[in-house]
């Protein structure tokens, strides 16, 4: 195993080191020398802090550390807008330095003479123009790991469901997902975070998973928080891949097993009812609606611990019931599927990668070449499906574009 990691990191720092010697050939005979004095060492000095704040992360997340600090998340993040900028100019100048040789071939085969200085010219215009959308990335890393992993909002949604009861017209509905409390830098930003769904005045507060990046004990700065969240028909959650502590390594399967209960305590001194592969009924006193919580159940490399059949157990296939479920290749491949009607399912997981465009009209993110259902509203037969960008974040320590949410429904019954 030990070599598998030399020769792994041997062909990283190799791809660094010819990436760097590349932009520095690229740029030496058209940057000014006084300012390439300066960039020649940039160049180097970007990469070694790009690796630097990825074993970091990479050492800390192996061994379950999860009291965050601000300096690294900000020397990470930014250090990874550097590395997205120095690939930006990489396909600037490969694309050039493409053209350039095309046009040689062409020269030699053709017996003619191209002028060197339009060579001279075109270059120093692919420096400029690199140069300044390589910017875009480094800017964008700085507002995403200071600002917008801290941009909380309120997304309001009114639904119109045709299962659900008249008496339950106009109930809200607030759901948010991906807390991954061990991320957080900024304890006092994630209250006032959570503030907003009591401001949002919720009938029933619904959490789809990832309290926690591994350990249990990451939550313990934000029990109070959570505690103080209230909901008239109550608060529920469900597990996400996350909260099972299966990326890290115990001691012994005891010591897992022990972090999971530890973590189904904390949910309870919250004042969250969790819901594993089961349901639970909201009463109003007139009609009854089903709440249904399924255990974490995805595709690939994640695990599949839900159980739809058990979670549905009992519940009336004629009632309206909201179903929740962390990740949305569950409604996918599974609960779009089932013989079962399910109203409503919330999932959350993408985090809309943290990284692309949320605008009306208009969404992209990486994570859409993954996921087929990775942001917002999908609707299948009468049935329908929410995912969220989530509340918290993951791996890059910061939010562009995708800025954290939580999600208030208002319901209405249709009856046509």
């Amino acid at each position: 195993m030990s070599y598998r990691y030399v020769i792994f990191f041997s062909i990283i720092l190799a791809s660094f080191l010819i990436l760097d010697i590349y932009i520095w050939k690229g740029y030496k005979k058209t940057v000014k020398e006084k300012y390439f004095r300066i960039f020649k060492w940039l160049i180097p000095l970007s990469s070694f802090v790009f690796l630097g704040g990825f074993a970091i992360n990479i050492y800390r997340g192996s061994i379950g550390i999860y009291n965050a600090n601000w300096f690294i998340n900000l020397f990470f993040g930014i250090s990874l807008g550097f590395f997205i900028a120095k690939l930006v100019i990489t396909v600037f100048l490969f694309s050039e330095d493409t053209i350039r040789v095309l046009l040689w071939i062409k020269n030699k085969l053709f017996f003619r003479k191209d002028k060197t200085k339009h060579f001279a010219s075109r270059r120093n215009f692919v420096r400029n123009i690199s140069l300044g959308i390589a910017a875009i990335p480094v800017l964008g890393s700085i507002y995403a790991v200071t600002k917008g992993k801290y941009n909380f909002h309120v997304k309001r949604l009114d639904l119109s469901m045709k299962r659900l009861p008249l008496s339950f017209d106009g109930m809200k509905v607030v759901q948010f997902s991906d807390f991954h409390a061990g991320s957080f830098d900024d304890i006092e930003a994630v209250r006032e975070g959570l503030s907003l769904i009591n401001e949002a005045n919720p009938d029933l507060i619904l959490f789809t998973g990832d309290l926690v990046n591994n350990r249990a004990d990451e939550v313990l700065l934000f029990i109070d928080s959570l505690k103080d969240l209230s909901a008239k028909h109550g608060k529920f959650a469900i597990l996400g891949n996350h909260d099972y502590g299966d990326y890290i390594k115990f001691e012994s399967n005891l010591e897992r097993q022990k972090n999971l209960d530890k973590l189904e305590s904390l949910f309870k001194q919250a004042g969250f009812r969790l819901l594993k592969n089961e349901n639970i009924q909201i009463d109003n006193g007139i009609d009854k609606i089903d709440i249904i919580g399924v255990e974490n159940w995805g595709q690939g490399p994640f695990p599949k611990y839900g159980d739809i059949d058990l979670a549905s157990q009992s519940t009336p296939n004629e009632r309206f019931n909201i179903l929740m479920s962390h990740d949305p290749d569950h409604w996918e491949n599974i609960v779009r599927q089932h013989p079962k009607h399910f109203d409503l399912t919330l999932s959350g997981h993408t985090h809309g990668s943290q990284v692309g465009v949320d605008i009306p009209g208009w969404q992209w993110s990486p994570v859409q070449y993954r996921y087929k259902r990775w942001l917002g509203m999908y609707e299948d037969n009468n049935q329908y499906l929410f995912v969220s960008k989530g509340f918290g974040f993951l791996g890059f320590p910061g939010r562009i574009g995708m800025s954290p949410e939580i999600i208030s429904f208002k319901l209405h019954a249709d009856e046509v």
